[in-house]
């Protein structure tokens, strides 16, 4: 069996365990009827059924994919460790280094299927709605591939405290990377306004090296019909790759050291 055979086989083999999970589908279902209740609101709310509809399909795919995330991601190297099979399975001509890489694209294809799931949910209550597909609503697949993006990052984060914690302190970690990154431009301008030059280097030094999760939330934007600039879709791509590849690298140089006995 080649690399890429054996890197496949623990890609799928990380999307059967997570399908067999009930919290999976347990989420995925409040997502879909979070997304319904939305058509309540907006019979409430007259002239901007749309707007509530999208935003709030938007938020709930996003939110419940950082949990299914986050869930699925802290147990990605400790649950091996403690069912006694990750042993096993390094004891075949598999390195450690694609142990990690078929993980973290086993956990990005379940966020993809599960993606899909409650996308169709979206649109469904979108056309349920409107009757009509518009031509900015297009601008609703971006929304939804940015919030693919900032996922991969967060299961890249997971990933990486995996690797050196409990499930427990990787999802304290990685939220608190999640919320910090969101509101990381707000906090690098509060440094500027401050006098303290420790507080200004400080929230600079936060701003470059955590990842920037602000930039994928589009929500409001797309929910008014407005287009989003290719631009911006290439430099979240490429911000993508770089950061994720960096952390599923370093995720990969930590687990080759790690001593598993």
């Amino acid at each position: 069996m080649n690399s890429l055979s054996q890197t496949r086989a623990i890609v799928l083999n990380t999307f059967r365990e997570a399908v067999r999970d009930r919290v999976l589908y347990n989420l995925i279902a409040f997502a879909l009827i979070l997304i319904a209740s939305a058509l309540l609101f907006g019979e409430i709310s007259i002239g901007i059924q749309k707007t509530i509809l999208i935003n709030v399909g938007l938020s709930s795919i996003s939110i419940f994919g950082l949990l299914i995330s986050i869930f699925l991601g802290i147990g990605l190297v400790y649950k091996e460790m403690e069912k006694r099979s990750l042993y096993a399975l390094l004891s075949k001509p598999i390195r450690r280094h694609q142990f990690i890489v078929g993980k973290f694209l086993g956990l990005n294809f379940t966020l993809l299927v599960n993606t899909a799931f409650m996308s169709a949910g979206l649109w469904a209550a979108l056309y349920y709605l409107t009757r009509q597909f518009e031509p900015q609503d297009q601008f609703l697949w971006v929304a939804i591939y940015f919030i693919l993006l900032s996922l991969s990052l967060v299961t890249a984060l997971c990933l990486f405290f995996s690797c050196f914690a409990t499930p427990v302190l990787s999802a304290i970690f990685t939220l608190l990377v999640y919320i910090i990154g969101n509101f990381s431009a707000d906090i690098r301008t509060f440094g500027e306004l401050t006098q303290n030059n420790l507080l200004k280097g400080l929230t600079t030094f936060l701003y470059y090296l955590l990842p920037n999760f602000s930039d994928f939330n589009i929500a409001a934007w797309v929910s008014h019909g407005k287009a989003v600039a290719p631009r911006l879709i290439l430099l979240n791509t490429l911000y993508t790759l770089i950061y994720g590849g960096i952390l599923v690298a370093a995720s990969a140089l930590i687990f080759s050291r790690k001593d598993l006995k």
